[in-house]
């Protein structure tokens, strides 16, 4: 490893621990930054009104205290420690907060976030749950409604082509994220998983602009690379929902294990889908956002009629993605209380059975404390698989 290898990943280390660095400085400035739950909330939006979007995320080595004095504790241990580094005081450089109903712990805690913590932006997106014509209309509305809610807080016009420049750097962001996964073919690949995760979350913390350039330097970095810092291994798929952290991955990079392609809410689900360029923007952020963004919160038609169809047409991306990236073995990682997605565990288990890839399901609570109860299963799973 080189010093520029050095250099650039010891920036997006700094960015990863040190969340919400970036942003303080930029604050300083008069910049604004404005939180969001969830991949759902449009972020394209926030950007035309002159705002940054900040993904708000949790610690796995802080344990939940303030957070469980205002928020019930069989909501979702992710969303908790979110809220409760909130109500800590961790995010009081943001300007306000948008949530989305990504789940019903989001819709039913909407008002513990608006009273308990001191922003003057707050709102709410509400997101259809069947993704149909009709819904698509109600969705074009509300994100209208959204662009109108921050004009007025920030007292100017977001024009239509704000949202064209906005759709067009995010959709540039996108690229460089499915570049940064090109470099995971390889066997073994030339970027961990580790070092992947770290890149991407740490990218949620910057303006897009700067988002951009910093994986334009990973990208520079990475295809420098002689070759792979990873021994072959198992090519690990990991499936579920918001891993914003790099304890798991790291865990089965450290057994021997390629983590190669996922399906997260802050990897592939979140950042492969783009938003068509031309045509109205608020239109072509809604099919985005409703349309190609395959969440467990929101229903498909199941055309086939049959529950090998359906899962067939619910789970494709999964096929996919373990074709493309040739996967061996995948994980499906469900936090506790999470009923979007511990409703398809069933399901799931069953696509995975009709693609012949051994699965390894593990329910966990957000807390690098059980990283060593995983340690042994996960350990068991790559030896059988190997």
């Amino acid at each position: 490893m080189g010093d520029k290898q050095s250099h650039i990943f010891d920036t997006v280390k700094n960015y990863y621990n040190n969340y919400g660095l970036r942003a303080k400085e930029l604050k300083g400035e008069g910049k604004q930054f404005i939180g969001y739950v969830c991949s759902l909330v449009p972020l394209e939006i926030i950007t035309a009104s002159g705002c940054t979007p900040f993904r708000v995320r949790g610690s796995v080595h802080e344990p939940i205290t303030r957070g469980d004095t205002l928020l019930e504790t069989i909501v979702c241990p992710y969303y908790r420690s979110v809220f409760d580094l909130s109500v800590k005081g961790k995010y009081n450089f943001l300007s306000g907060l948008v949530i989305p109903h990504g789940c019903d712990s989001m819709v039913r805690s909407f008002s513990a976030w608006s009273y308990g913590l001191p922003f003057s932006y707050f709102h709410f997106v509400n997101i259809p749950s069947v993704c149909d014509e009709s819904s698509l209309e109600f969705f074009d509305a509300e994100l209208d409604a959204f662009r109108k809610s921050l004009e007025k807080f920030t007292g100017k016009a977001i024009t239509e082509e704000h949202l064209r420049q906005a759709i067009r750097v995010h959709n540039e962001n996108r690229d460089k994220v499915r570049a940064l996964y090109e470099m995971r073919k390889a066997d073994p690949p030339l970027i961990s998983g580790t070092e992947l995760t770290m890149t991407l979350t740490a990218g949620s913390s910057l303006p897009i602009e700067e988002s951009n350039g910093l994986f334009d330097q990973i990208l520079t970095e990475v295809k420098g690379r002689g070759k792979s810092p990873l021994k072959k291994g198992p090519r690990i798929f990991i499936d579920g929902a918001c891993l914003d952290n790099i304890e798991l991955i790291k865990l089965v990079e450290e057994l021997g294990g390629n983590v190669v392609a996922d399906t997260i809410c802050n990897g592939a689900r979140d950042h492969f889908p783009k938003t068509e360029m031309g045509g109205d923007p608020i239109s072509a952020l809604s099919r985005r956002y409703l349309g190609k963004i395959n969440c467990p919160k929101t229903y498909r038609e199941n055309k086939a009629g049959t529950f090998e169809g359906d899962i067939a047409s619910r789970f494709g991306d999964i096929g996919a993605y373990t074709k493309e990236y040739k996967v061996e073995g995948a994980i499906l990682y469900v936090y506790k209380y999470c009923d979007p997605f511990g409703f398809e565990v069933p399901a799931r288990k069953a696509y995975y059975q009709s693609l012949n890839i051994p699965l390894l399901p593990l329910e966990d609570v957000y807390s690098s404390g059980t990283i060593g109860q995983l340690r042994t299963r996960v350990q068991a799973f790559l030896e059988m698989i190997g």
